[in-house]
This record gives C-alpha cells, structure tokens and sequence, in this order.
C-alpha cells in the first residue's frame, strides 16, 4: 500500500502531465541584484543598521584610517592585536597604539586566539540593507576561528564593498571558500529572553568604514 507522501507526489506527477509540463520544472530567480542608492545612502544605512545591532561604528577616510584604527585599540586599552595576514603591512606599520601586532599564523592553535585582546580583518563584502558583514576566509579576513575567538573584532569595511540587499551581496561571494557572516556582535537568547552576549563569536563588534 503506497503512503501518503507517495500518493500525494503521485497526483503532482499526473498533473504536471496533463498540464503538458516536465518533470523538472527551472525555478525563476530573477532577483533585484543592484539597489537604487548611492554610496552616501548606502553608507547611512549600514551605520544605523550596524548601531540598532549594538556593534560600534566608526567612520573614517582613507587618510585618517590608520589614526581611527589607532584611538579605537587606545580607547580599549588592548595590548595585544592579531590581524589577518594578508592585511596591508603600511597601514599596520601607521597605527600608533602601544598594542603589539602580531600576523595571524592560520596553522597555529586556535584556541590561543582566546589570549589576545582583539583582532584586526579587512571585510569582503557587506548588505546595508540588512547591516551584514560576510568575511571570506582568506588572506583579508583571515580564518574564521580568528574573528570568532576572540572577544573583540575590528573590521574594516570600504566603500566598494557596501550593497544594497542579500542578492547583490551572495553573488560577490566565493562559494569554494567558507564564508562568515556577521550581523552584530554575538548574542543569543533562552526562553526567558535574557540576553547573553559573546557565546558564538566576540561581544564587541567595531565596525571602521571608510569612506
């Protein structure tokens, strides 16, 4: 005796059939792929969208990045900074801050990430529509354990890599290499909905744009 789930595929099949249709059906996707804003649109959406998330967002030019970068790690008293490898050697080298920088080692334990005081990435691409920043695992945004480790990140999103929505965003993603992405810092909640911070990556997110 067939069961439900075979009867009911069944009648899918003689209807498709009789409605002259194949078994394979190609599912539209015609998705909106570019947003109507311009950059300076784009970047105040992603600010508020980043700041109702609680990350702490800072915008900077290129000129200024390495002396933002430089009050953020003040401020924050770190004294000991890992950043992605493949990051720009100038712009470290200009940062002023008293920390110590050191390139991550991607062969390294990860789990001696847990002792550094934060952690510097470029991003890969970011949705400002829905405040998300993506991280391809790379020399630029480093191995995921680098930015999900430790307990603070700063990230640095440029302007050419800020789109409207997810569409647009997912096709400036490399499927062969793990993606992370991130909307805030990490936070969860039980049934009671108390808020608990820093469970599946850092509590504090700072977010340098660069205009």
């Amino acid at each position: 005796m067939s069961t439900a789930k075979e009867e009911i595929l069944k009648r899918i099949r003689t209807a498709q059939k009789q409605a002259g249709l194949s078994d394979h059906v190609e599912a539209p996707r015609e998705y909106d792929t570019e947003g109507m804003l311009n950059a300076d649109e784009l970047r105040d959406m992603l600010v508020e969208r980043l700041e109702d998330y609680k990350a702490e967002v800072h915008v900077t030019t290129e000129a200024e990045l390495a002396e933002t970068i430089s009050q953020i790690f003040t401020n924050k008293e770190c004294s000991k900074v890992t950043y992605a490898q493949g990051m720009d050697a100038a712009l470290i080298d200009a940062i002023t801050s008293n920390a110590t920088f050191t390139p991550d080692d991607p062969t390294s334990d990860p789990r001696e990430l847990d002792t550094v005081d934060a952690v510097l990435t470029e991003s890969h691409v970011t949705s400002a529509q829905t405040g998300t920043i993506v991280l391809e695992a790379g020399p630029l945004c480093g191995r995921r354990a680098l930015t999900l480790v430790p307990d603070r990140h700063v990230c640095i999103v440029r302007k050419d890599q800020i789109v409207y929505g997810v569409p647009e965003m997912v096709s400036r993603i490399n499927p062969d290499f793990p993606a992370t992405w991130i909307s805030g810092p990490s936070a969860t909640s039980d049934i009671e909905l108390s808020r608990v911070e820093g469970v599946h990556g850092p509590r504090d997110l700072i977010v340098v744009i660069v205009k």
